[in-house]
């Protein structure tokens, strides 16, 4: 945050420089003007400075002199725009110290401190805030030196240039001052916040990071909505939503007050036409939590203040700053974002909705294999065959041939549709209808290949049940390698998202394969795990059967995306 804008002395000054460095320009009218030629926008600058609990730490030498914030980022904007006139706080406080103070308080929106006045032996208060709030406590204005009445023509201008510059997207404080004659020993705010002298505006701007307004509309085509709620003026609010097109509802903007209007019925019937909130308090921010919850929305908030404690408990999954929040707010939160960015939000989503896909591509995988395998010996006992596995085959289907593929669906990178779906219902089981139905048909056609090589072995071999059940393991354990190149994906077809683009899923296989071949294969295997050796004709016949639980995984996947269109 970079202050860029002040207007003091009836002057709009504009402020250059980047970031906490604190050299620039103060400029008008493109020009560069001398600070001594406006005394307003010095005492602005100074009061700004002092109503403060921000400071740069400076650290290297004088050429390559480095510089961080300790604050809060508002604050600090000042602390460095006050640097850039030559007001630095250690040299200001020196002269200036603060004897006493009225903190900043949410509902208040203003904070108060209270120094010496080297000019009249007295002491000063200046006073920092909202500028409407702090308008509305000032009776007169500081205009290049003295002060003047704040008349109702002096008052109007002042409203029309702070809300001209808050449609600039800019976040706007006002500083006003009062000579005290005494120092009060317990000052309060009835006390010392009253007749007022108005300085002037200071404008920031808190630029949004680039990556945001992707992250919005990627967040959208996901099926998340992005609510501003913000303490700025609308105007700003406004802006800044424009500039992220976040904000398409001409009328989706509520004001505290507007809210504070409404009751809880009336609130919760109309929540969800709103997309900026403005001017609101801590308060309003666990309103709007349960009203949307009411409506069956799932609720992540966001904040770093200790008054966002409450929403960020109400809401479902409370977020806050890592970089600015209050430790109240850090514990009372589900997530810290350690960079303050809401597009790591959005990344959390998408890598959230990746690991629950794969975790529903693995368990769909291994119930439908297992479901055939249960299948198989249930079936050919109940046709009074003899078994088709023995029990050593089907513990290397279980731990080799299914768990392999198994673990390498779980390093899925995700599909590129993943943000292009609705969030799923919060009570929807991992295994749901369109899973149950997919591990039906597998566990159909995996069972029938299979008993059907079999019973091609029967026949063939019908003295020699070891090489019959051989068959029927090389089909079963291949036909799943196989299928698990399809069950990389629920919907999107094998050729889509690239057979090969997983290369754990090609050393699974890979691996698997030269196990099962070697079972079959190598002599002195064969009497461990109940093999004999295949030759062409029995490969030639297993072929065609090893493609069908694939096809019609694919098939499967092709009529679920048409029934979606």
């Amino acid at each position: 945050m970079v202050v860029v804008r002040l207007w003091a002395d009836d002057s709009l000054l504009m402020v250059t420089g980047e970031g906490y460095h604190p050299e620039g320009e103060f400029r008008r009218d493109g020009q560069p003007v001398d600070l001594e030629e406006y005394p307003g926008a010095q005492l602005l600058l100074r009061g700004a400075l002092l109503c403060n609990d921000a400071y740069l730490e400076t650290s290297g030498l004088d050429t390559q002199r480095s510089y961080r914030l300790v604050g809060d980022p508002t604050e600090g904007a000042l602390v460095v725009a006050a640097a850039k006139a030559g007001f630095w706080k250690e040299e200001v406080e020196e002269v200036q110290p603060r004897l006493a103070e009225i903190p900043f308080e949410a509902e208040r929106k203003r904070m108060t401190t209270i120094h010496p006045d080297p000019t009249t032996n007295g002491y000063v208060a200046y006073i920092k805030g909202a500028p409407d709030v702090v308008l509305q406590l000032c009776d007169r204005v500081y205009l290049r030196g003295r002060e003047e009445p704040l008349n109702p023509e002096r008052r109007d201008e002042i409203v029309q240039v702070n809300a001209s510059l808050a449609s600039q997207a800019l976040r706007l404080l006002g500083v006003a001052y009062r000579r005290l004659k005494e120092l009060p020993e317990e000052p309060q705010a009835d006390q010392v916040e009253q007749d007022l002298v108005f300085v002037g505006l200071l404008g920031m701007i808190d630029p949004p990071r680039p990556e945001v307004r992707e992250a919005i509309a990627l967040a959208r085509r996901a099926g998340i909505r992005t609510v501003m709620i913000t303490g700025d003026y609308p105007d700003t609010a406004m802006a800044i939503a424009k500039d992220l097109e976040l904000f398409h509802n001409e009328g989706g903007l509520l004001t505290g007050a507007q809210l504070d209007r409404m009751d809880e019925v009336e609130f919760a019937g109309c929540v969800e036409e709103f997309d900026i909130y403005a001017r609101v308090a801590p308060q309003h921010k666990v309103r709007i939590v349960e009203a949307l919850k009411e409506k069956g929305h799932v609720v992540a908030m966001t904040g770093d203040g200790a008054n966002d404690a409450p929403a960020l408990k109400r809401a479902d999954i409370g977020v806050a700053m890592g970089v600015t929040g209050t430790d109240v707010s850090k514990e009372t939160a589900d997530m810290v974002l350690t960079d303050d960015n809401y597009a790591s939000i959005i990344s959390a989503v998408e890598e959230g909705r990746i690991i629950y896909s794969n975790i529903r591509k693995f368990v769909f995988y291994l119930l439908s294999c297992n479901v055939a395998e249960i299948l198989v010996i249930f079936l050919a006992m109940m046709v009074g065959w003899p078994l088709p596995l023995t029990a050593i085959q089907l513990l290397v289907l279980n731990l080799i041939t299914d768990g392999a593929p198994a673990l390498a669906l779980g390093l899925e990178k995700g599909e590129p549709d993943i943000m292009e779906r609705p969030p799923r219902p919060v009570k929807e089981p991992v295994i749901n209808r369109e899973m149950g139905w997919g591990v039906i048909i597998q566990g159909i056609a995996i069972t029938t290949i299979t008993l059907i090589a079999f019973r091609v072995g029967l026949d063939w071999f019908p003295n020699n049940l070891p090489a019959a059940q051989t068959m029927a393991f090389a089909t079963l354990s291949i036909s799943e390698l196989l299928r698990a190149y399809t069950s990389r994906s629920e919907r999107q077809s094998l050729w889509s998202i690239g057979p090969l683009s997983n290369r754990y899923m090609q050393w699974a296989v890979a691996a698997s394969l030269a196990i099962l071949l070697a079972i079959i294969y190598v002599p002195f295997l064969d009497p461990i795990f109940d093999t004999a050796f295949l030759g062409v004709r029995e490969w030639m016949a297993m072929i065609p059967l090893l493609l069908v639980p694939s096809v019609a995984a694919e098939a499967t996947k092709l009529f679920l995306r048409r029934q979606r269109l």
